[in-house]
């Protein structure tokens, strides 16, 4: 034992703590780490963020029309990884808006994954045979500047009140093919800790519910959320799966490498699902390196996911090459563990479909000809 905590300090050492901005440099340290205060203190004005970053006049022009249709929402601890002077710093890429979200092109959707037209109640949809989306709150501690669900995300009159929850814990209950909820938002551990345990309480005690998963980015965001007590929470309700969403290594600091270690300690497994977004994180050479932090932190790399065809985001838009060549630059060059699939989900509500390079170069009968990763060709006859 004295070995293992010994080996994971030694990794956790090669992750820098946070840099806290001058703002807040006399905030107590029970309060810089409390999630509480986090979220109470978030960056939502113009003001606030010109105290942080030297704000560019394409911001703050950016500001001032995008904030009521989607607000600006930023942990301190989140705004603090932000490079004050560089506006395309992939952080305040993600954080800050931009006049591109103006832009709506013809192929953007409201709803481009289609959940609400597969939503027999509020705050279920359900697309797959066997697994159900569970909305369970409107709020996140940073609202992602390409976010796909910004028809709902910040906005009030989505919240899930007691009623949705009850509706969609009946639909679960009623429905036996459904053996995975993915409990979601918003970002659910915005919910308290309290709430939390009643929605896994119940769907643990339905039968047929096998697994459950939170989707969320605390880990990311606010890693301060991710307390002690509420880790212990989960090891009541096993097994439960976090699916996070670590964009940029800059991300992957030592306070998300703690968060991260509390629920991998919890029994919890821990999967990673990368948005690829043009300017933060179609460079080969990132991912690489993000996911070879992940694995450090105990976080699988599971999906790298085109960005959806969400309003106001195509500035974020890569082409589906950019997202192939990834891949290319990954199999074979490091170890299959650090290589996601990368997927596109369909518009108009198709599913995840994983998109490959092409490694099957030809096939007859029973002959295949296939190529490696690094483009040598090989023969495989079926015996």
């Amino acid at each position: 034992m004295a070995f293992n905590i010994v080996t994971i300090n030694k990794i956790r050492e090669r992750f820098e703590p946070a840099p806290r901005p001058e703002i807040w440099k006399d905030v107590a340290e029970k309060d810089w780490n409390s999630w509480i205060w986090q979220q109470q203190k978030r960056v939502k004005s113009m003001d606030q963020l010109e105290n942080i970053l030297n704000v560019t006049a394409d911001e703050r022009e950016a500001f001032a029309k995008t904030h009521e249709q989607f607000n600006m929402g930023i942990t301190p601890y989140y705004a603090s990884l932000m490079d004050k002077d560089d506006p395309n710093c992939p952080i305040r890429l993600q954080s800050v808006p931009k006049k591109e979200e103006l832009t709506i092109l013809e192929a953007d959707m409201e709803d481009p994954l289609a959940e609400e037209r597969d939503m027999p109640v509020p705050g279920i949809t359900h697309r797959y045979p066997d697994r159900v989306l569970f909305y369970t709150t409107h709020n996140c501690p940073v609202y992602c500047r390409h976010c796909t669900r910004k028809r709902k995300v910040a906005d009030p009159s989505s919240s899930a009140a007691n009623k949705q929850l009850e509706d969609g814990l009946a639909y679960i209950e009623k429905h036996k093919e459904v053996r995975d909820v993915v409990i979601s938002g918003g970002d659910p551990l915005s919910n308290s800790d309290d709430r939390l345990e009643y929605i896994m309480a119940r769907l643990r005690a339905i039968d047929h519910v096998e697994v459950f998963r939170l989707g969320t980015r605390n880990l990311v965001t606010l890693p301060q959320r991710i307390t002690d007590s509420f880790a212990n929470m989960l090891r009541k309700y096993h097994p439960v799966f976090v699916h996070t969403h670590f964009n940029h290594p800059k991300e992957c600091t030592r306070e998300a490498f703690d968060a991260c270690a509390r629920i991998a300690d919890a029994g919890c497994v821990i999967n990673n699902q990368m948005v690829l977004l043009k300017g933060i994180n179609d460079d080969p050479k990132v991912v690489k390196e993000l996911n070879h932090k992940l694995l450090m932190m105990r976080v699988r790399p599971y999906y790298i996911f085109q960005c959806d065809m969400s309003q106001g985001i195509s500035h974020f838009r890569t082409p589906v090459e950019a997202g192939i060549n990834i891949i290319e630059n990954l199999r074979g060059w490091t170890s299959g563990m650090a290589i996601p699939h990368y997927v596109i989900d369909a518009p108009g509500g198709g599913g995840k479909i994983p998109i490959l390079p092409e490694y099957v170069l030809k096939h007859e009968g029973k002959s295949w000809t296939l190529r490696n990763y690094k483009k040598n060709k090989f023969e495989y006859n079926e015996p």
